[in-house]
């Protein structure tokens, strides 16, 4: 369903679609403006009388507002769907849980897949760029409509926990927690690298049409996955690829060719081919991006702990994963030694784990245990039941 801004807006568990009118519009830090505006999300749990118990959740690159829903498109469960949930560290049984798709996305909010008033067909790559400030501050918006004036927590992982930053940055008076996992203040030259080679696959595609696809009625679905398959890598450690795969071969046998050999080669070649179903191509270029023009100290003078001079009243929590070498502990700890430096509370813990960066959506109980302990103390300093 779509909800006109104007409308009043029930707050149990649910969602769909919030359009701000032309009236109403996104300004980007480009210069350009979105507008109309549409952003998909879902809630769960309810908003509590004085409104003191919201928690808005991130998502990283290809994740979506459906965190604890079954996924429309795969049928899958949501992406947080063990961190969300009765008896887990966000148990809709206290929060009014609050998930949204990030502009520049692919599931309701307005990205380059949506339709463009101004020609009646889609942005394509005439779509405006967008960063990571301009996700945030299109969530505000989101926000503010949906009735909430300041959240108990804002939290995320990778892209996500790059949110949480900027949301400490951007709107301190609009938060009581940010909860920063797996991130960094700024993208480094070799996730550039790895994004660049993706994108790459993507525009080398003859399906990508100049990014005009879906005029054509096709899509780029072998660069978009081998995109995919670049990126999952850096998802994962050298230990969790060792564990799991090793040299195990897929059959018995070479196949003295070029089919799937090893059984790495088959399960990358499965996050490719399941991904393409999932996710729009052009949304993957300019997410891409915004994570690339992502620096939080350059917004700041170059430093870092002027992000953070506002959010002094902030209750903070890094966490970090010892095999994540997307987003290493060296770059939380820069946040973390920001966050002091700005004179703001915060809570660092280093989680030990073979898993690497994608072990905020593993079965990782010293992250869960983490997570939920920041949470009931921040909780019971707030008085929430």
């Amino acid at each position: 369903m779509t909800i006109a801004v104007e409308a009043p807006i029930a707050f149990e568990t649910g969602g769909g679609t919030i359009r701000f009118p032309a009236d109403r519009p996104l300004r980007l830090d480009s210069g350009a403006q979105l507008a109309p505006l549409e952003i998909g999300y879902q809630t769960y749990g309810a908003l509590n009388a004085d409104k003191s118990n919201a928690v808005l959740v991130c998502h990283a690159l290809t994740g979506d507002q459906y965190a604890a829903s079954p996924h429309p498109t795969t049928g899958k469960p949501g992406w947080w769907h063990r961190v969300i949930g009765p008896g887990l560290p966000l148990d809709p049984a206290r929060y009014f849980i609050i998930a949204s798709n990030v502009i520049g996305g692919c599931m309701g909010s307005t990205g380059p897949s949506s339709i463009d008033p101004k020609t009646g067909e889609a942005y394509g790559l005439s779509f405006p760029m967008i960063t990571i400030a301009d996700m945030v501050r299109a969530q505000a918006m989101l926000v503010e409509a949906l009735g909430v004036d300041k959240l108990f927590a804002v939290v995320g992982g990778s892209m996500g926990g790059m949110q949480v930053l900027r949301w400490a940055a951007d709107y301190p008076e609009r938060l009581v927690n940010a909860i920063c996992i797996a991130a960094a203040p700024r993208h480094s030259a070799q996730n550039i690298a790895f994004h660049e080679v993706g994108r790459q696959a993507i525009m080398a595609d003859p399906d990508w049409r100049g990014g005009d696809y879906l005029r054509h009625g096709v899509r780029p679905e072998k660069g978009l996955a081998v995109a995919r398959m670049a990126a999952h890598i850096t998802y994962l450690s050298e230990a969790a690829l060792q564990r799991k795969f090793g040299r195990e071969l897929q059959r018995d046998g070479l196949s003295w060719g070029f089919d799937a050999d090893f059984q790495v080669e088959t399960y990358l070649r499965h996050q490719g081919a399941s991904f393409v179903d999932r996710f729009d191509a052009n949304s993957y270029l300019y997410i891409t991006r915004a994570l690339d023009y992502f620096d939080l100290a350059a917004s700041f003078g170059g430093v870092l702990a002027e992000a953070f001079r506002r959010a002094r009243h902030v209750r903070f929590c890094v966490l970090s994963f010892s095999s994540d070498w997307l987003y290493s502990t060296a770059e939380s700890r820069d946040v973390v030694r920001a966050l002091n430096a700005a004179g703001c509370r915060t809570s660092f813990v280093e989680i030990e784990t073979d898993k690497g960066h994608d072990a905020f959506f593993l079965d990782e109980p010293q992250f869960d245990s983490a997570l939920r302990g920041f949470l009931d103390s921040a909780a019971h300093a707030q008085g929430l039941a």
